[in-house]
């Protein structure tokens, strides 16, 4: 089995440091998901769990861009590391 280096080597690991971000990130989307609630029936005493819902609800927003920015960059790395492969492969021959 050949050995990885050179730029295979470093867009591999741009491309691990990308995608724990993102699984952390996915994580954390997840944990906020499950305390947020789909309706909530509140009285006028109730309006501070109402904020607490919109509080949750702001925090997922915020991360879906980000997100999708780390799936994108995550792709179009592990797309360049297959190139650098094929490529590598492709002298070796």
């Amino acid at each position: 089995m050949p050995e990885i280096h050179g730029p295979l080597l470093d867009v591999l690991v741009v491309w691990g440091v990308v995608t724990a971000v993102l699984v952390i990130l996915l994580v954390y989307r997840g944990t906020l998901e499950v305390r947020e609630d789909d309706q909530i029936f509140l009285d006028s005493a109730g309006d501070s769990m109402a904020q607490e819902q919109r509080v949750i609800v702001a925090r997922i927003e915020r991360l879906a861009l980000p997100i999708k920015m780390l799936i994108i960059t995550s792709i179009v790395l592990l797309i360049a590391a297959g190139g650098f492969f094929l490529y590598d492969g492709y002298q070796r021959f």
